[in-house]
């Protein structure tokens, strides 16, 4: 009888313990908030935060799209359009810039629903003023990076929209 009750006594004091890490944790911002827990301007850097330290596919999605929402060239046909939680914030408040450390993800597909590409736009204050501060990455289907940082083609498309912090959806303001 001792055995038993010492069992379901250390089973109630992990459960309290779990329940009491979680609701800690659930205070603290993501590591796409935190100003402190960024990653350095490098492809490499980038793609492991954005897919170990804080996966991106737990992010809320761009304000207003939907999965796999209609998108065009050079991205895909298809887009499921992810932001950081500090993007996402700044995009509700209409901010008209968006933060340092602000991510968005765009994974982008065919007609046929296959993943082409995924293309990564990061703000890191001072990294490229000509270019809006954005680090710019494309990465493969298989994790591959094929692009980074002051990518010529992402810039000189994105000018176009300068004026709404270099980002077509919606308006930043």
């Amino acid at each position: 009888m001792k055995k038993w009750m010492v069992l379901f006594l250390a089973a109630i004091l992990t459960m309290g313990q779990l329940a009491c890490k979680n609701e800690s944790s659930e205070n603290l911002p993501s590591a796409g908030e935190a100003a402190l827990d960024r990653p350095e301007p490098t492809g490499s850097a980038v793609l492991e935060f954005i897919s170990k330290r804080d996966d991106y596919r737990q992010w809320p999605l761009y304000p207003g799209k939907i999965v796999l929402s209609p998108g065009r060239h050079p991205h895909g046909s298809l887009l499921i359009t992810y932001v950081s939680p500090n993007t996402l914030k700044a995009l509700r408040n209409r901010t008209g810039r968006l933060p340092d450390g602000a991510i968005l993800i765009k994974e982008n597909y065919s007609r046929q629903k296959k993943l082409l590409s995924t293309t990564v736009m990061y703000r890191l204050e001072g990294y490229n003023p000509t270019g809006g501060d954005w680090f710019w990455l494309k990465i493969s289907p298989n994790r591959l990076i094929l692009e980074e940082g002051k990518v010529k083609e992402c810039i000189e498309c994105h000018r176009a929209v300068q004026n709404n912090d270099w980002i077509f959806s919606d308006s930043v303001e």
